[in-house]
């Protein structure tokens, strides 16, 4: 499997958001996509996910492939079905739904992930199965969104601000999850803001400003260079 974006420019009505985005994503890879607020990482998923439209942008240059397939003009749940899954900033689980109904509403069978794997995998969401979306605390819910993506089955997974707003031991959990996902040989691409976790888990990193990709490299490369992290990542 793979994912490349090229060149990718994208734009909410006419403002042009995305100048040039590249990235590449091979089977069993971990990328992130770095970058201060505001540089265009959401908008970079969005595009790949087919979610512009509904939030009135669009994709206005560049390439998004799938395993050699185009992915701009396609439908959200077409580019679900095709393999990818996604754990969207704010996790948006369904407040109405029980964990149960929210891990089973987009479920796709033939695959690692049922309902049992996923709960042998976060023991807490069996506990809280009739429980409503609404009623669990903000890592339960992260958990929840990271289940129900899963639940689709995906050869690749994104996960935007994948620990934001979480306390430090749920955090310290949904790395160790992570980790146990990139185990397994799930492919990955995440946004987060924490460097030295980011760093630990992933195997090549891409940084973002202004809508441009401007560095993409490993940990190692990243740690080497103190310049292009002050200039791009700190605030």
């Amino acid at each position: 499997m793979s994912l490349v974006v090229e060149g990718l420019r994208a734009a909410y009505g006419e403002s042009q958001v995305l100048q040039g985005v590249s990235l590449t994503i091979g089977a069993g890879e971990v990328v992130t996509l770095l970058g201060r607020n505001g540089m265009g990482k959401t908008t970079t998923v969005r595009a790949v996910m087919g979610l512009l439209p509904g939030m009135g942008g669009r994709v206005t240059g560049g390439r998004i492939e799938w395993d050699g397939v185009a992915l701009p003009g396609l439908a959200p749940y077409r580019i679900g079905r095709m393999g990818l899954g996604l754990v969207p900033e704010g996790r948006l689980v369904f407040p109405r739904l029980t964990v149960e109904e929210n891990l089973t509403a987009t479920a796709r069978a033939g695959g690692r992930w049922s309902l049992d794997a996923v709960y042998q995998f976060f023991p807490r969401l069996a506990e809280r199965r009739r429980n409503m979306g609404s009623q669990l605390s903000g890592g339960e819910q992260q958990m929840l969104a990271i289940g129900r993506a899963l639940m689709t089955n995906p050869r690749l997974l994104l996960l935007d601000e994948a620990t934001e707003g979480l306390a430090p031991l749920i955090r310290a959990e949904i790395w160790a999850v992570l980790a146990a996902l990139k185990a397994e040989g799930q492919a990955i691409l995440l946004i987060d803001k924490n460097l030295a976790a980011v760093m630990r888990l992933a195997d090549r990193h891409v940084v973002v400003e202004k809508g441009r990709t401007v560095w993409s490299g490993t940990s190692e490369g990243l740690a080497a260079s103190p310049e292009l992290r002050e200039t791009y990542l700190h605030l």
